[in-house]
């Protein structure tokens, strides 16, 4: 079993996302971050060579590029970005965005591609 309290995480800035990646130190089949966006704030053009990406909005809403395609979520909405497709989010509300992100398999950064 594993048991990860937030009070001992330390938060990654990731060009002004704030991830608290509650699987860093594991090699499990699968990685959990929390992000919170900030507003105004986005993350860059990229793509996983790994993983599966899954998104939930646990508060506010953001804009996601997938494969060229605009997408408007909100709170409780959820997506999956497969491996090798394009992405990128950005938060344009002046309130910030809490998202969920599990890579299946996990996490791995010299597995992304970043543009």
């Amino acid at each position: 079993m594993i048991l990860m309290r937030k009070e001992d995480m330390t938060a990654i800035d990731f060009s002004g996302l704030n991830i608290l990646d509650y699987t860093a130190e594991y090699n499990e089949k699968s990685s959990f971050a929390v992000i919170k966006v900030p507003p105004h704030v986005s993350h860059q053009l990229s793509w996983s060579t790994r993983s599966d990406k899954y998104y939930y909005v646990m508060d506010g809403t953001i804009d996601f590029t997938i494969n060229d395609e605009d997408y408007s979520l909100n709170k409780g909405d959820f997506c999956i970005i497969k491996k090798g497709e394009t992405f990128n989010y950005r938060n344009n509300s002046e309130d910030e965005v809490s998202l969920i992100l599990v890579h299946t398999p996990h996490f791995m950064l010299d597995k992304e591609v970043f543009k």
